[in-house]
């Protein structure tokens, strides 16, 4: 690859772009963001080259689209009008059903890949950009078919280079499937921050009486919130789906508490351990 485009500069497309810098140092590549703070950022700690405009599109070889999904619903259409013949780009977005829906009849269709490696952190921004966040990790692919095979063959080389595993899932089973073992992760992560500072007044008390077990539930809620509302909203019905399902195991350890079933509530938790042999492995 000779010229990438990065649109989005923060922690997933920041990350493309040190992946990528390793692997083709001659490489360059330009970053587009909407945040010209971040765009400037991204340059000075050359996690791009420079940073640039929509008009560079047109002679990229690859263009990685790192933004918001309701934004990506937006700008993916034009992205597309600007790209090559030759050019293939890639969205990385957390939900795949809308970002797949308003290009399916798009004339450069053939050059989209939609795609959604299962990596990050709580972290945003140019500075939160890790080389080898991907390594490792899942990525799912959605819609494959509707790609044109030499494109299917760099995006594959490149996903393989940066050590990803590769699953194929079509855009609706994925949304559901991940807001069950995502997109519900952060919303309790979210809410538990909420209630602990709701009814701990005193931050001296959380900050001494917190453990790591605390720490480690709550990490998500550091998460970006301007990330984060346009996933839950474009996965809405998902995710209220999966919140009922929440809800009700919630309301019924209530209940098993509040009537002193304790052996039930043990057979729950008993119940629930064999979930360390399913994600045995992951990192």
């Amino acid at each position: 690859m000779k010229n990438v485009c990065i649109i989005g500069t923060g922690l997933i497309g920041g990350s493309f772009a040190l992946g990528i810098k390793k692997l083709y140092p001659n490489c360059k590549i330009i970053g587009i963001d909407s945040n010209p703070d971040h765009a400037q950022m991204a340059v000075e700690i050359n996690l791009v080259d420079e940073a640039g405009s929509y008009e560079a599109i047109k002679d990229a070889d690859l263009v990685v689209v790192a933004i918001p999904v309701d934004a990506t619903v937006n700008e993916l259409p034009k992205v597309l009008d600007a790209v090559s013949d030759d050019g293939l780009v890639i969205d990385v977005g957390s939900t795949k059903y809308d970002i797949c829906k308003i290009v399916e009849d798009h004339p450069k269709r053939r050059n989209f890949l939609a795609a959604h490696p299962i990596a990050g952190t709580e972290f945003s921004g140019p500075r939160a950009a890790i080389p080898t966040l991907f390594e490792g990790k899942t990525n799912i692919i959605c819609e494959v078919e509707k790609t044109a095979f030499k494109l299917q063959e760099r995006a594959l080389k490149l996903f393989n280079e940066m050590g990803m595993r590769i699953r194929y899932m079509h855009p609706a089973p994925h949304d559901k499937h991940i807001a069950f073992v995502s997109h519900l992760s952060h919303i309790s992560s979210f809410m538990l921050g909420k209630t602990v500072i709701d009814e701990e007044k005193n931050e001296k008390d959380i900050f001494d009486m917190a453990g790591s077990g605390f720490a480690s539930t709550v990490r998500l809620a550091k998460s970006s919130p301007e990330m984060w509302t346009p996933i839950f909203k474009q996965n809405r019905e998902n995710i209220i789906g999966t919140l009922d399902a929440y809800i009700k195991n919630l309301q019924h350890f209530m209940d098993l508490m509040e009537s002193d079933k304790y052996e039930d509530v043990y057979l729950e938790m008993k119940n629930t351990n064999r979930i360390k042999d399913i994600l045995n492995g992951i990192t």
